[in-house]
Parts: structure tokens; sequence; C-alpha cells
């Protein structure tokens, strides 16, 4: 405990179990970490990528034996996928226990692996501290990664050595001059060409400067559908998120000669579809890579406008504060998107699990007061409601707002009790279209035919239909249900107007 709190670890989502009492009873002994009680190992995971994602330093998780870890799984390869740090610490038996194949006894090393990019089981008690100052330094890394301490139970028990320190973070590679001549060369050669950006590169500086490059060698500025923290609104350049239907996402990049890549991944497909590419580009098109996540983004971004001569040119793409005015009537998707353009509150976090509702959001939001947009990345559901309580630890003094499907937030709703018992400035939006939506127009991309009877009734979620308002007040949460987009603006505005949580169902 005084090494994660020695190295700057100062907060702890946690749901644990008899291995983990030593841990537990630490806490009254050594000042200096928060530690918040989450409901379901998968809310803290999940809070652990949201915490990171805005803290921009990993905080640790404590899990009790495999099954607890098994239950975090799912957030964990979002964190992963998002590049994000984090410490889990995992209880494990006493070491002399193992072999007594107790019920609890499991293959803990083996199932962290594959969300894992470190692994240790601590030897003794003498290993704890350096083990995980080990573990810290890993999730530290650029960008993050998941460190996965496992400590049996005789280890947390034992006698210890000291503090260690951990090494500080290594900085960002610095990427080549032949990278920053390629992209170069590739943006200005009078072809149709797309700078897309990804990780770091979504961030104010870096979109700054891509907006000075696009100015110079008019490239067209893209960046990737899932990004773990894009920051826009009024005065930021504003970019277009490849869609998520393969269509559409196709039909986006078709013409392009020329592809350079800032943090981002050659395109691909969510899934594969009969009879479609996997990878979205034309075969004709190009791909240079500037810089990867694990690069110095910005440097390279700057490096690439004093080579395309955009130094003192303005940025295209800059957006002026618009707000849309407030509409009536009915539920619908662009509806909601107005409601939301004209109401965000500035320096707000979204975290958006909006899933099949949320695709119109990019546009009548763009333009809103500045804001941090958190998505997710993996493609786990289950994500929103426990990223937004770690963004809104990370960032107390914030509004954090949940864009959440019904289906996805089934997945973790016992998020909205950690909420509530933090006093956590989150307002939830739930878009009640009482089925998985995805899933319906997924059955039809796949060429599997249509639904009906059986396959109609495992994508539906109305019989019976879920009440959010109880589940939300069960939880502790204040909470009302809309069915136009009146009461929407409404409803929305007095949760903004005070602190603490707060549920909306809109039922669409």
């Amino acid at each position: 405990m005084r090494t994660l709190v020695a190295n700057g670890i100062d907060t702890c989502f946690a749901n644990p179990g008899t291995s983990e009492m030593h841990f537990v009873a630490t806490l009254d002994k050594v000042d200096g970490v928060r530690c918040v009680l989450c409901l379901f190992e998968g809310v803290v995971t999940g809070a652990a990528d949201g915490y990171y994602r805005m803290a921009e330093r990993p905080a640790a998780t404590l899990l009790h034996l495999g099954p607890g870890l098994a239950n975090g799984l799912a957030n964990l390869h979002n964190a992963k996928k998002a590049g994000s740090g984090v410490v889990n610490i995992v209880g494990e038996h006493a070491s002399y226990h193992i072999r007594c194949n107790a019920p609890l006894t499991a293959d803990i090393e083996g199932l962290a692996r594959p969300m894992s990019h470190w692994v240790r089981t601590s030897a003794s008690s003498n290993a704890v501290a350096r083990d995980g100052a080990e573990a810290i330094a890993t999730a530290r890394a650029t960008p993050g990664h998941i460190a996965t301490l496992i400590l049996p139970a005789d280890a947390a028990w034992g006698l210890a050595d000291g503090i260690a320190q951990a090494p500080a973070a290594p900085r960002r590679r610095e990427v080549s001059d032949g990278a920053v001549d390629a992209a170069a060369k590739a943006l200005s050669a009078g072809e149709p060409a797309a700078l897309l950006l990804g990780g770091a590169a979504v961030r104010e500086r870096a979109l700054h400067l891509a907006g000075k490059i696009a100015a110079a060698t008019g490239c067209t500025l893209l960046s990737e559908f899932g990004l773990p923290r894009l920051q826009r609104g009024a005065d930021r350049v504003l970019t277009q998120r490849i869609p998520y239907p393969i269509d559409a996402a196709i039909a986006l990049l078709k013409d392009f000669k020329s592809v350079v890549l800032v943090g981002a991944k050659r395109p691909v497909g969510f899934f594969a579809y009969p009879g479609k590419p996997s990878y979205l580009l034309s075969d004709a098109c190009r791909v240079t890579e500037l810089a990867t996540i694990e690069d110095d983004i910005v440097a390279a971004l700057e490096a690439l406008v004093e080579r395309v001569g955009a130094r003192k040119l303005a940025p295209i793409g800059m957006v002026a504060l618009t707000r849309p005015g407030l509409p009536s009537g009915r539920i619908t998707t662009e509806g909601i998107g107005a409601v939301l353009g004209a109401l965000i509150p500035e320096n707000s976090i979204v975290v958006d699990e909006a899933i099949s509702t949320g695709r119109g959001f990019d546009l009548p939001t763009g333009s809103a007061p500045p804001h941090d947009w958190l998505s997710i990345v993996g493609g786990s559901i289950g994500f929103g409601l426990p990223a937004a309580a770690g963004a809104a630890i990370a960032s107390p003094d914030r509004t954090v707002i949940v864009l959440e499907g019904d289906g996805s937030a089934m997945y973790t709703l016992q998020a909205l009790w950690t909420m509530a018992r933090e006093s956590l400035n989150v307002k939830v939006l739930v878009f009640a279209n009482h089925g998985y939506q995805i899933l319906k127009s997924e059955l039809a991309s796949i060429g599997a035919g249509t639904s009906e009877r059986k396959a109609t009734a495992i994508l539906t979620l109305d019989n019976p239909t879920l009440d959010w308002v109880a589940l939300a007040k069960g939880h502790g949460v204040a909470a009302s249900r809309v069915d136009n987009l009146d009461s929407l603006a409404s409803e929305f505005r007095r949760a903004l107007a005070s602190h603490g949580p707060n549920l909306i169902e809109v039922v669409m």
C-alpha cells in the first residue's frame, strides 16, 4: 500500500474477498488511497478504464481470486484496446493452500494473460513491494498497459522489506525524419488524401496541428470510430469519425488514394460480412504511417507542419460555438442529438455507449461548448456506466454525461450504486428501445434473413419491460422517465442544475 502511494496510485476500485482482507485492513493503517467499492468486478475494471482516460495515470483494482478477475475481463479488454493503464491486484490462496484444490482455486495467471501486458504472482512477502513497483511501471507505459499482480494470502500477511520506487514513465518515442518526409509526400501528391487520427492525435493540441496540415495540403481529417478520449466542441478542430456501419465506412473511404496514419491503425470492419472486405480502404489506396500510438504524436505533427509549410496557416475545421434550437415533439434520434447539442455544459465529459441510437449525435453536438467524448473502444458492452464512475472520480469538478443503451446498461447497472454512494456528478440518459437494436441491423447485414418468432424473442427486452426509473431508485439514484423531446429537455436541464447522480429513461 505504501508503494502504491509513493508511486502516485491514490485510487483503488475494489470488490474484495477473504484473500484480500489484509489489503483491506491496510486502508486504516496507510493514508493516501481512496478505495471505491463496486458491486461487480466489471464495474471495477470499467471504472479503472474511465479513470485513466481522464486522470492520465493508472488506478489500482482489487479483485478476488480467479472468478473475480474473470468477471472483470470484459472491461479489461476494453481498457487494453483503449490504451488505458491499470494495476490489477488479484488475491490468491496462500501458496501452500493451492495444492489442496479448494473450491475457488483457479489458474489466475492463465485467466489474466489475454487481457494483460504483464502478469506476475508474488513469490513471498519480501517481493510484494518490488513486484508492485514493476506493475506500476508497466501500467504507466505509453500508451497505458494492463499489469496484473497476483497476491497470495501468505505473501500479504508475511513480513515485508519496505517501499519500492517505480522508475519514471518512459518518454514517448520520436518519429524519424524519414516518416515525416513520407507523410508530407503522401499528403502533397495532388491526389485525394486523408490524415487518419487516433489515440493522442485527437486531443486539442494535436487536432490544431492536424488542421494546419489540412490547410496546407488539402487533405481530409478523419478519425477512428472508437476513440479513448476525443476533445471536441467550439474552438477546436473537428474531424469526421469513420462510421461503424461497414457500407457507410466503405463509401466514405473509397476515393482516397493516400491515407496517413497518426496514432491510428489501418481501418478494418468491426466484423466480417459475406461479400464485403475486411480492410476498408480500396486496394489502390497507399497507406503511410507517420506515428503509432506509442510515438510522440504531437512532436510528429509539429514536424509535419514544418515540412508542409503550414506553421503560419490557420487550421481548417475549427468549430465556432453554435447551439441547435431545442426541438419539440416525439422522441427521435435527431431530436435527442439536438437536445444534447443545446444543453451540454462547457467542460463536460460525455461517455458514449449509445450504440445504435447515438450514431447521429456527432453533428448536432460538434459545435457545443468544449467537452471530452469517451467512446467504447474494445466493443465489449457494459462499458458506459462504470467508465463514467471512474471519469467522475478522476475529474470531480466536471459534469459527466452518459449516453447509454438499455441493453448495454444492464450488463453493469451496479455502477449506479457506486455513483450514489460516492455522490458522483453523473447524468445518465438510458435510451430504452427495449431491444438489442444493433443486433437487429446486424442480422440483416450478415445476410441471415429477417428475425421472426424465436429470433425476434432473443433480440427484444420487452417481456417484461425494464423499468429504469425503478432500477435507478433501487440503487439510490434519482430518476425520471420521458417520452417526448420537450420533457427530455426539461428533465435534462433540471438534472444538470444539481450535483449528484441522476438518470433519465428516454422511451424510444
